[in-house]
């Protein structure tokens, strides 16, 4: 079932997003493609909606897929010309790259570090796991405060309009995948308590009023 897919990784053309397909395929690794239009990780914290491809395997198989990614751009790198961006960084900037290695694509992570090694700078197999958790931990991290949306969310809620049953839902149920592909709750608990709260009164209420506006207008 597609449920128990993630995305892996996202790409603004088909014929790329087939790219990886075709390659993970030939690795015994199923993929799914999928346009996030719409998008199923909304937030209110400034993600908009893409139309992006996205490519989805089992959170099973990220780390197979990820070696293959790495072993795939080796040979590309050997013939990199040396004045490719990268070459400019500094080694925060490098460093930075490992760190945040969602934000970019496996030959600038990979070349990264063949540039880190370059300078005599250390990488190993133990840096790079604790970076990854490192990571983790940051993206795992709830969305901030969502007061506003809290309170816009009671008040379209107590005025029975359907604009609270969905602020209400999205607060309550929203989810963001991990690199590792993990699928956690976008907000904290408190803030997705108050959005179950928010849904389940706008439930009652939304009907209330339309019906009551419905005899009205029958009575008149």
């Amino acid at each position: 079932m597609e449920d128990n897919y993630s995305i892996f990784r996202k790409f603004p053309s088909l014929e790329q997003a087939s790219e990886l397909k075709a390659l993970l395929n030939e690795n015994n690794i199923e993929t799914i493609l999928d346009d996030n239009a719409p998008s199923v990780d909304v937030t209110f914290t400034g993600n908009t909606l893409q139309n992006e491809i996205e490519v989805r395997i089992k959170q099973t198989d990220f780390k197979k897929a990820e070696s293959i990614l790495e072993k795939e751009v080796e040979n590309l790198i050997e013939t990199i010309d040396k004045d490719y961006y990268l070459f400019e960084f500094t080694d925060e900037e490098l460093y930075d790259i490992l760190l945040k290695s969602d934000e970019w694509n496996a030959f600038d992570y990979t070349l990264a570090q063949k540039i880190l090694l370059q300078r005599g700078k250390p990488i190993d197999k133990d840096l790079l796991n604790s970076l990854k958790d490192e990571r983790l931990k940051q993206l795992a991290e709830p969305e901030g405060n969502q007061k506003p949306w809290i309170i816009a969310g009671y008040f379209f809620a107590f005025l029975g309009g359907f604009l609270g049953l969905i602020i209400g839902y999205f607060l309550w149920t929203s989810k963001k995948t991990l690199p590792d592909g993990q699928k956690i709750y976008t907000y904290a608990e408190n803030d997705r308590k108050h959005g179950k709260y928010i849904f389940y009164i706008s439930l009652v209420i939304a009907p209330t009023t339309i019906l009551f506006r419905v005899v009205s207008q029958i009575l008149n």
